[in-house]
């Protein structure tokens, strides 16, 4: 389960994968300093893979949020955009639409099928916040318009994931996620299939991403499983835990814990957020100030973390 961290060091990939829809919040910032410090320690590479699918919610001033935050963070890293016309240029995930759509063909009708529900239709029928197979035997056709193309999750199919120091995890895809979307109706490709697509063409193997994405780990991975060639699903994960307020709610912009671009023109103090990823790695935090405070501790060794 740890080969890639303690046999293979040299190989470890991992990245940071912001979506310029939004200014970057707290809990995306501790989650870049934990993936950033655990890539440093085990002499990993990083990648910055933006997700700038969505054109329509896509904001150029959002987009330069990310690279002044990493800026602020000092957090280097390894490939990807110098900046924003570099990123648009080289970078977008538009650049990379034929290998989407050549996934979608290598996944093929068998386990494809279009559905015509609007999300409407859905609350509608569904009784468990589930898509209700609606379409699945509809047979239709996959050209007509306004139509998303869904990959069928059979019943009972659990999907087998390696955890970072927790070994073999175990979702039951059918009941968490059920039959998802792969292809919008606006005709672009579903996060669910460029994540994948995209891991797979930068050669990242170790992912670092928040526990209320377990769901979209075993999504990608039962994704990749129907793409020949695809070596998603041999990934190790970490799921770490989310920035809470004193109620146990999720923190973020939606939720007042303010943006990082407000904190910047506020003058505030990132070591916070340097304390608070110690604490999520199981570090003693109190006398973090930087990242490279953090650096320092991990290479006195921690063997209940970095074993």
């Amino acid at each position: 389960m740890e080969h890639l961290i303690t046999e293979n060091i040299g190989s470890l990939k991992t990245r940071l994968a912001p979506t310029p829809s939004g200014f970057l919040h707290p809990g995306n910032a501790i989650s870049f300093i934990v993936t950033h410090t655990l890539a440093r320690h085990f002499g990993g590479k990083i990648l910055l893979r933006i997700d700038d699918l969505d054109t329509d919610r896509m904001r150029v001033d959002c987009l330069e949020d990310i690279f002044s935050t990493l800026d602020w963070l000092d957090l280097d890293y390894d490939e990807g955009a110098s900046g924003v016309e570099d990123f648009q240029k080289n970078y977008s995930q538009h650049t990379r639409l034929d290998l989407y759509f050549d996934a979608l063909k290598k996944i093929g009708p068998s386990v494809l099928y279009a559905c015509k529900c609007s999300r409407k239709d859905i609350r509608e029928q569904s009784t468990d916040g589930l898509y209700p197979k609606t379409c699945l035997n509809k047979n239709i056709d996959f050209e007509s318009p306004e139509i998303t193309w869904r990959i069928h999750v059979p019943d009972e199919t659990t999907v087998q994931f390696n955890e970072w120091q927790q070994g073999l995890q175990n979702i039951d895809l059918s009941k968490t996620v059920g039959d998802f979307v792969l292809r919008q109706k606006n005709g672009r490709p579903a996060y669910q299939l460029a994540s994948v697509v995209d891991d797979d063409f930068f050669g990242v193997n170790f992912i670092v991403r928040g526990e209320d994405l377990l769901s979209s780990t075993a999504s990608q991975i039962f994704v990749s499983q129907h793409i020949t060639h695809s070596n998603f699903s041999k990934n190790v994960f970490l799921h770490h835990p989310l920035l809470t307020d004193t109620e146990g709610v999720k923190l973020s912009k939606s939720k007042g814990a303010g943006s990082l671009n407000d904190w910047r023109e506020a003058g505030k103090s990132p070591v916070f957020l340097f304390q608070k990823a110690a604490e999520w790695l199981n570090l003693p935090y109190e006398d973090i100030d930087n990242l490279q405070d953090l650096l320092d501790l991990c290479k006195k060794g921690y063997p209940s973390v970095f074993s």
